[in-house]
């Protein structure tokens, strides 16, 4: 448990600067989620959040990554999510920053550089009638048991503000690479 948003991790004694801003930690997120091999994501996500000197030391790379997974996941311990998300961080950028603006006053959240566990505390603070929590209650609305003109309604509704799949065609390679990443991950 951290009292303060943390700036810094210990690997083998050493003390490692962290990138906390929360660009940084986005860019994570899409590495994450791309499609190369396993390696290149653990050595982008090393790269990204400790620079070159958590590049250049090999024999941290293990715990730079699961210390850079924790500060990933704002220090709590991984909670199973959702195949389904009703959010994207890239998808949704213009719903963010709009609610960040009619929430918080901060005029473009992207212009900012904002802790990455402060920019996840304002995320999950934002009123219920922003329009990022407005859009992701039509997406996650069950319309099991709606039906006829309520229940198309409802269906334009949800496409109309629908995530776009994106375009993952990853060779079988790739698939196993990136399943062994996830497990690694814990994720």
């Amino acid at each position: 448990m951290y009292l303060n948003n943390p700036e810094y991790v210990k690997a083998n004694g050493k003390l490692y600067k962290i990138n906390t801003d929360f660009k940084v930690a986005l860019k994570c997120n899409d590495v994450y989620n791309s499609n190369v091999s396993e390696k290149e994501k653990v050595l982008a996500i090393i790269y990204l959040l400790y620079g070159d000197e958590g590049l250049n030391n090999s024999k941290d790379w293990e715990q730079l990554l699961e210390k850079g997974i924790k500060f990933l996941l704002c220090g709590k311990e991984k909670t199973e999510k959702n195949n389904e998300s009703s959010m994207d961080f890239e998808q949704d950028q213009s719903y963010i920053k709009a609610s960040f603006f009619t929430d918080y006053g901060i005029e473009n959240i992207y212009n900012t550089n904002m802790h990455w566990w402060d920019f996840c505390d304002y995320l999950n603070g934002l009123t219920e009638n922003c329009v990022l929590n407005r859009v992701r209650y039509i997406r996650e609305y069950d319309t099991k048991d709606l039906k006829g003109k309520e229940l198309q309604e409802w269906q334009k509704r949800k496409q109309s503000v629908a995530l776009k799949k994106k375009d993952k065609q990853a060779t079988e390679k790739q698939k196993k690479s990136s399943d062994k990443f996830y497990k690694l991950l814990g994720l």
